[in-house]
């Protein structure tokens, strides 16, 4: 598995890939929460918050992580070089899990620099900053990346079209996101249950700065059940 991990941490970071989700995610935070005119502007808005980074972010993961993924699998199939990895001594479970955890630590490289953006807050509000809503956005943050990462492995393992595969995440992390609050509206007597299927359900609970067991339980399920599905996809080429 380790090997899997450095080779495609390598191949992140030997081309533009890696670079440009980072520059990308860290400069579109930027101009939303320092430069550009909106609500999000925190000189603007007069208060020591990082709200805007953490409504911001879910929305940027939603494309920049399918773009991650949408080669992890797929690229394999269609050069056909799947067959020869899984030829070496490792299985399906240890291929998804390398190439998973190097997505996510791209992702989680991405979250760390906006720490400067909490230090420059803390700073202008003299500390007068919810630390608990802060740190618990923050976990929500990264668990939240980790269940996108999730999804797109499973869906590069669906096709060996990288395009298929990014389209495939992009919705699925959408649905995921915000389709069941969508759901919810429609199916009333279901609302309670749709919504905590849902990403934002969870997400929004750990943003209020209260670490509930079952919302890490619920992004640990999330990953564990597409990361799974991805490797029963992987062995169904055996059956």
């Amino acid at each position: 598995m380790y090997s899997i991990f450095k080779k495609e941490l390598n191949t992140f970071f030997s081309s533009l890939t890696g670079y440009l989700v980072i520059a990308v995610f860290l400069l579109v935070n930027a101009w939303f929460l320092w430069i550009g005119k909106s609500s999000f502007n925190i000189i603007d808005s007069g208060f020591a918050s990082l709200s805007g980074l953490f409504e911001i972010a879910p929305w940027l993961f939603l494309f920049l992580l399918p773009a991650i993924t949408m080669r992890s699998i797929a690229d394999e199939k269609k050069s056909g070089t799947i067959e020869l990895l899984l030829s070496q001594p490792i299985t399906e479970r240890q291929l998804i899990l390398g190439k998973y955890f190097a997505t996510v630590v791209v992702a989680w490289l991405a979250l760390l620099p906006t720490f400067i953006y909490f230090i420059s807050v803390y700073r202008l509000g003299n500390g007068n900053i919810d630390m608990g809503g802060t740190w618990g956005s923050y976990i929500g943050l990264f668990l939240l990346a980790a269940g996108y990462a999730a999804i797109g492995v499973f869906t590069s393992s669906l096709t060996d079209n990288q395009i298929v595969a990014f389209i495939l995440a992009a919705v699925g992390c959408f649905f995921f996101y915000l389709g069941f609050d969508g759901l919810s509206v429609l199916l009333r007597p279901l609302d309670s249950f749709l919504m905590s299927i849902g990403i934002n359900e969870h997400y929004q609970s750990l943003s209020r700065g209260v670490i509930d067991w079952r919302d890490i339980l619920y992004f640990a399920s999330l990953v564990i059940v597409f990361l799974e599905a991805a490797r029963l996809k992987l062995e169904a080429r055996k059956w």
